[in-house]
C-alpha cells in the first residue's frame, strides 16, 4: 500500500467526520461536528494529519501542540487496513511535527477499554501514567 501524509484542509473536514463514524473509537466522547474539527484546521492547519491510499482517506491523528504541551487524539485507522503500516506512518509524522514545534513529552488519550489502541500506543513507546486522572467538564451550549 502507497501511502500519503498530509495536513487536512476544511474542504477534507465532512470526509473525515463520516470517517470517524465507521473508523474510530467513538465511545465516551461527544460526537464530533463538522464545525469543531473546521475549527481545529484554521486555528491550527498542519494539526490532523490524514493518511490517503491514492483517493481513499485509511487514516487520521490530531498532532495538537498548544505550545505547552503535546497532545495525540482520534488516531484512527480504516479497520481494514489495520496492521498494515498506517498507525505508525501517521504517528512519525505526528511525532516529527510535535518535536519540531519543541515538545519535550507527548501524550495520548487512550480509553480504558480500548485494548487495540492501547497495544498500538504501547509499541510506540508510551506507557500509562499513573498517578494523573483526566478530569473533564462537557461545556453546555
Amino acid at each position: 500500500m502507497s501511502l500519503v501524509i498530509r495536513s487536512a484542509t476544511t474542504a477534507d473536514v465532512p470526509e473525515v467526520v463520516a470517517f470517524w463514524a465507521v473508523a474510530g473509537e467513538n465511545d465516551d466522547r461527544p460526537t464530533d461536528s463538522e464545525g469543531a474539527v473546521v475549527r481545529l484546521v484554521e486555528r491550527d492547519p498542519d494539526a490532523l494529519l490524514l493518511a490517503l491510499n491514492g483517493d481513499v482517506l485509511v487514516g487520521t491523528v490530531v498532532a495538537g501542540w498548544d505550545g505547552w504541551r503535546a497532545h495525540l487524539y482520534r488516531l484512527a485507522v480504516l479497520p481494514e487496513r489495520r496492521g498494515q503500516g498506517v498507525a505508525n506512518a501517521l504517528l512519525d509524522a505526528a511525532e516529527e511535527r510535535l518535536v519540531r514545534l519543541g515538545a519535550g513529552r507527548l501524550d495520548a488519550m487512550v480509553l480504558d477499554g480500548n485494548e487495540l489502541g492501547q497495544a498500538v500506543w504501547r509499541k510506540r513507546g508510551f506507557a500509562r501514567q499513573q498517578r494523573w486522572g483526566r478530569w473533564v467538564k462537557p461545556v453546555v451550549r
